[in-house]
């Protein structure tokens, strides 16, 4: 059985979309609005899975934060792209903190800093803290900043190829505990 994304993927060339395109960003919004997040099963693609994540490749997997409690809200299920390595975790970007409009200029903002122009399994962005502290074009990752810990996290790394990049992050997929996704997204749009 064909997985959620090789679907999707499938559907937009059935349509004559190119990935990356305008067109395929709208036609993709507007089938993601009946996706149920509960039926789409992305953990299921043992292919994808890793035990350990990449700098600037992109990742779904099952979080459960350390001061959650002392946190408003937090997303169980992120999309982050890690950007920086600790011992004991790491620093990413979760795209779910902002709305999947923002997530694709975001997306189009940081592709001139891919490591090929090729959108495959071997290309990854190359940024870092510093590179998005200096850059002012990239306001829209500033609420996307989120500090992860190797202990709080509660499954393998999904990895997302860079020509599926744009279908991931338009999933309806965040899975926020304390607030709605529309305070989130409020809240975020505050910061940029």
């Amino acid at each position: 059985m064909a997985k959620l994304i090789d679907k999707i993927k499938t559907s937009l060339a059935k349509e004559g979309l190119t990935p990356r395109t305008n067109a395929s960003r709208e036609w993709l919004r507007a089938k993601a609005k009946d996706l149920k997040p509960t039926s789409i099963g992305l953990m299921t693609d043992r292919q994808r899975l890793r035990t350990s994540s990449m700098i600037g490749k992109m990742y779904f997997y099952f979080y459960d934060p350390k001061t959650k409690d002392s946190m408003p809200y937090y997303d169980r299920f992120p999309l982050v792209i890690p950007i920086e390595r600790y011992n004991d975790g790491f620093l990413g970007l979760n795209l779910h903190y902002i709305h999947p409009k923002n997530r694709m200029i975001l997306l189009d903002k940081l592709s001139d800093t891919t490591s090929n122009g090729t959108y495959d399994e071997k290309t990854k962005l190359k940024i870092n803290y510093r590179y998005l502290a200096a850059a002012s074009k990239v306001f829209e990752a500033t609420p996307c900043i989120k500090r992860y810990l190797f202990t709080q996290i509660e499954s393998r790394f999904l990895e997302i190829s860079a020509d599926e990049w744009d279908i991931a992050a338009l999933l309806p997929v965040e899975s926020f505990v304390g607030a709605s996704t529309s305070k989130v997204y409020a809240d975020s749009r505050k910061k940029f």
